[in-house]
């Protein structure tokens, strides 16, 4: 493994959830108090945890630029100078997201979190990324041009396996060689995408760290030493078993990183991990917990089931968190 000094993307982020409240308008208390639980954790402080404000996680595909800017503003009066922040830019047009990582850069992170580009199909499920890596790399390009700080992507799109849903190894290559700022690479692949992915970056001339997103694989990607840092929504609900475990496997304590493992937790997010409620199930999993005051997410994002509802709620209590009252959790009652 190359040695490197630690970066902006060698970091335990956070993809952080976005509280609402009953009139689905951003609860500005309830999202103050989330941030302070990370914050006031000083294992997450100390292993080097960071807050990504603003990603898919966030719902910052149904958050107008304004709300985008508020949501960083509260996270920047929180959180500035405690910890690394890096902030999402994604908007439907370049010309926006190119103004939204103005927005972000104005503001003081330490970096930005970009996304593929939305729209048509020519850019979304049918974009040939090796053959046309410009769809995406023209879009990082003129944010890097207009901000000049360190780049974390979140690289979704429309590969086939054994890439899906990440993006392939070519294209992947070629923006990490065009644009410097690029830091670090969220890993949202299954497990053999990751493998051929994180082989990819470990060869470049530089160092791209890779950041691990999907916590049912985190034991096996320390495992394999293709663990840098992460970029994860599922820090939302199991942060304190999961600093646990890497704490453990950072001590090289593997029988103490598997006994916690195995205790629940792989469990816990392996259910999670389903990739069509990904997202669902991180809201209403960090709402069982008592850390937001509901699960609801804006449309078209739908409601939670209530067996995946009921089904967390046991795998929660089975790792011994403190969970809300089993009355308050039926929402269909």
């Amino acid at each position: 493994m190359k040695t490197h000094l630690k970066g902006v993307g060698d970091h335990l982020y956070v993809a952080a959830l976005l509280p609402y409240d009953r009139n689905m308008k951003v609860d500005e208390q309830a999202y103050r108090r989330f941030l302070r639980y990370f914050l006031n954790n000083k294992k997450f402080v100390q292993m080097g945890g960071g807050l990504c404000i603003n990603p898919e996680a966030g719902e910052i595909f149904y958050l107008t630029r304004e709300e985008k800017r508020r949501v960083l503003e509260i996270a920047m009066e929180e959180a500035y100078g405690k910890v690394p922040i890096i902030a999402g830019t994604w908007a439907m047009t370049t010309d926006e997201q190119v103004e939204t990582a103005r927005d972000c850069k104005a503001l003081g992170v330490d970096g930005i979190f970009v996304t593929p580009p939305g729209g048509a199909q020519d850019v979304t499920s049918c974009w040939d990324a090796d053959n046309y890596p410009e769809i995406w790399l023209d879009q990082i390009v003129a944010q890097d041009r207009a901000v000049d700080l360190p780049i974390v992507t979140h690289p979704v799109g429309g590969a086939k396996p054994p890439f899906y849903p990440g993006l392939p190894l070519e294209a992947t290559l070629a923006i990490c060689r065009a644009v410097p700022n690029v830091v670090g690479w969220k890993m949202t692949y299954m497990y053999d995408g990751f493998r051929l992915i994180a082989k990819g970056l470990r060869g470049l001339n530089r160092h791209v760290a890779v950041m691990g997103a999907l916590a049912s694989r985190f034991h096996e990607y320390k495992a394999t030493g293709y663990f840098d840092g992460t970029l994860s929504g599922f820090w939302n609900f199991a942060l304190e078993p999961m600093l646990d475990h890497l704490a453990a496997w950072d001590a090289k304590d593997i029988d103490e990183a598997r006994r916690i493992w195995d205790s629940g937790l792989v469990q816990l997010h392996e259910y999670v991990a389903d990739m069509g409620r990904l997202h669902i199930r991180y809201k209403t999993a960090t709402w069982l917990r008592g850390l937001i005051p509901n699960p609801f997410m804006r449309s078209p994002m739908p409601k939670p089931k209530q067996q995946e509802i009921d089904t967390l709620y046991a795998l929660l209590k089975n790792l011994g968190f403190e969970v809300i009252e089993a009355k308050e959790t039926k929402l269909a009652a």
